[in-house]
């Protein structure tokens, strides 16, 4: 659908789902272009606030957002009928019941997820969801992937995203949409390689603020990091094998250990609450963020009962968050299988 309409010179309306931090990141990017952009905000007073002052109240409050390029509605169908390419930045667990308020149809959409999180439940990618349930097939979706904080993007600090479609073309149109002078793109095929990445870095995200919290050193930490890349490559490899796929690059490696160590990481945060005692309610409560972490580690477990792939790392955070496991015990058990 993108090569087809670039190829008539017919313009494409893009549109922002969600109003979280990752969301106003990026539509911070996106208004680097000189088109108008639709944006799905479900607060009508955040829709006021944003256009008297610029920013969006509860997140990055420090990005500037041209507000005479945004057409902001309340209303996900009319954003939805008004735009091409629609870029989803709702956190996953939330997906399903703001999609439940759709009447508009998809055909004919092109699907952009900026999501790193499984679909609760039905133990899905965001991309699986959207082919199986609105089937949409997979030359229409897109994916936004890398080690990229929503934090430093507002700073307008040096940032690298990844773009991944079945088609190249498609792949290459939108990393040249949101490339600017603090983002630099790269475009590839791996939709299956780069989601699952996206998902199986909270996880360890969450591991190693678990770890941090119980007094492991950096030490420790790179030796838990370095098996948790492993232990991503051995599930990639193993589910869906890909002979092009290269585990270094950052959409993969860059972006766990920008997850793992990084102060803005919400995952290690809300491990490193476990850690220190917390239940995971009282985690979950405290933050004004999600986790992801938390629901991806039960659907790749879930997932990972059909495959039975080696995940140590993975299956000590799961007995941890759903089976009551005691944080320290299973660290130190983590310990002894670890190279």
């Amino acid at each position: 659908m993108l090569i087809t309409k670039r190829q008539q010179n017919i313009p494409l309306r893009f549109a922002m789902i969600g109003n979280g931090s990752w969301a106003t990141a990026l539509t911070k990017v996106l208004l680097n272009c000189p088109d108008k952009l639709q944006w799905f905000v479900r607060d009508p007073k955040m829709i006021k606030y944003i256009e008297k002052y610029h920013r969006n109240p509860e997140f990055l409050r420090s990005a500037q957002l041209d507000a005479s390029r945004l057409s902001m509605s309340d209303d996900i169908n009319t954003v939805v009928r008004n735009a091409d390419v629609l870029v989803f930045c709702i956190p996953a667990a939330y997906l399903k019941g703001e999609l439940d308020k759709l009447t508009e149809s998809l055909e004919g959409k092109f699907i952009v997820t900026a999501i790193k999180g499984m679909i609760p439940g039905d133990n899905l990618t965001v991309s699986e969801y959207f082919n199986r349930k609105y089937n949409i097939p997979y030359d229409n979706i897109g994916t936004i992937t890398g080690p990229c904080h929503a934090e430093e993007v507002a700073l307008e600090r040096l940032s690298y995203l990844t773009f991944s479609c079945k088609k190249i073309e498609n792949a290459e149109f939108l990393a040249e949409k949101f490339a600017c002078s603090y983002i630099k793109t790269r475009s590839g095929t791996d939709i299956y390689g780069v989601e699952y990445a996206a998902v199986l870095k909270n996880i360890y995200a969450v591991v190693v603020g678990v770890c941090h919290a119980l007094g492991y050193g950096d030490n420790f930490l790179a030796v838990l990091v370095t098996n948790a890349q492993g232990e991503m490559k051995r599930f990639l490899n193993h589910t869906y094998p890909s002979d092009t796929r290269n585990m270094t690059q950052s959409s993969y490696m860059g972006d766990l250990l920008v997850t793992c160590y990084s102060q803005f990481s919400r995952n290690r945060t809300f491990g490193g609450m476990i850690g220190k005692g917390y239940s995971v309610i009282a985690a979950q409560t405290e933050m004004n963020m999600v986790a992801e972490g938390y629901y991806a580690c039960k659907s790749i477990h879930d997932i990972n009962l059909s495959h039975e792939v080696d995940m140590p790392i993975a299956e000590s955070l799961y007995r941890i968050l759903y089976e009551g496991a005691s944080p320290a015990k299973e660290m130190e058990a983590l310990t002894e299988v670890l190279q």
